[in-house]
């Protein structure tokens, strides 16, 4: 929950923009000055009484924010301090406040209102969150993993839980397949596809990273698994998005094992090639959607997930790679 909501005091007579972040309310001095109809030095002294009477932790109810004010002909930009409700309540009632206890309930019920309809929300999600919690352990218990490993795994999990805001810290994102990239400007053909395998084998096995079955096709499947992913009806992508096609390429290269040996490694190697070819492998910080160890370890947990947690897996690699 990130939101800014309107409080109108009960005399109707003044307006204050509330930040809902988190578990709580935050105001800054000004805004305060403006609730309690007070000057802003004087909220300032109450504040700071609180914090040397020690009646309120400082970091745990402070945190700032950087704004941009307009100063003569320049833009400034400034940290405003913001309080949470914690430290409001205790300003309302050394200014003696009544607009104190009715802001204080005011924003108690909209935080519980949050909540309940937070949970309602993110329910189903902490669900499929604890399916991928057990998934990892499995992984980590059906064979010795690398440290490279171990660590891509962690990874993925601290990824796929931005995705929640755990314990009380509930908001309205889901785990969402929409509003993804449709630009596919490259579409996977088979191939080309060979062809990109044959240099990645004949560069592996130089390095004796590989044996002549690596990359061999067992049957057709590879070949019906990439016309599956640009299949089309009505003109349109079945699979409309960069991301859905690129985590289906990941998902059914590894778990169809079309090749004798290298399946994980194609798979792999196929995903990064496709999001390079549409130009999808870069946050627009320029940093990559997925390492090389969280690629590892996502291939593993593809590799050892059932059959009926394709969903879960497709969802999870979608949400690596969105923007």
């Amino acid at each position: 929950m990130n939101e800014i909501v309107i409080y109108t005091t009960a005399d109707k007579k003044t307006e204050v923009e509330v930040q809902f972040d988190g578990d709580t309310v935050w105001l800054n001095q000004r805004q305060m000055a403006k609730l309690f109809n007070q000057t802003k030095q004087n909220i300032s002294l109450h504040i700071n009484n609180c914090f040397r009477e020690k009646e309120l932790n400082r970091k745990a109810t402070v945190k700032e924010s950087l704004t941009v004010q307009k100063e003569g002909k320049r833009n400034v930009t400034r940290k405003i301090e913001y309080y949470n409700l914690d430290v409001i309540i205790s300003v309302g009632y050394r200014v003696k406040s009544v607009r104190g206890t009715q802001f204080r309930q005011w924003a108690t019920q909209r935080l519980k209102d949050y909540l309940v309809k937070g949970y309602a929300i993110n329910q189903k999600r902490l669900e499929e969150l604890g399916k991928m919690v057990q998934l990892i352990e499995q992984s980590g218990k059906a064979e010795t993993l690398q440290l490279h490993e171990a660590k891509g795994l962690l990874d993925i999990l601290s990824h796929y839980t931005k995705s929640f805001v755990l314990l009380n810290q509930y908001d309205s994102r889901n785990l969402q397949t929409s509003n993804l990239n449709e630009n596919i400007t490259y579409a996977i053909r088979y191939e080309e596809a060979i062809t990109a395998i044959t240099a990645l084998k004949k560069q592996l096995m130089g390095k004796k990273e590989a044996t002549d079955l690596f990359g061999k096709e067992k049957d057709n499947g590879f070949k019906s698994s990439l016309e599956s992913i640009v299949q089309t009806f009505g003109g349109h992508y079945l699979y409309p998005s960069i991301e859905e096609q690129a985590a289906h390429l990941l998902y059914f290269v590894i778990k169809n094992h079309s090749f004798n040996d290298g399946n994980k490694r194609i798979g792999a190697f196929l995903f990064i090639w496709f999001l390079e070819k549409n130009k999808h492998r870069f946050k627009q910080t320029g940093e990559l959607k997925v390492n090389d160890n969280a690629l590892t370890a996502i291939a593993l947990l593809v590799a050892q997930s059932a059959p009926e947690e394709k969903e879960l897996m497709i969802q999870l690699i979608i949400n690596l790679i969105r923007d």
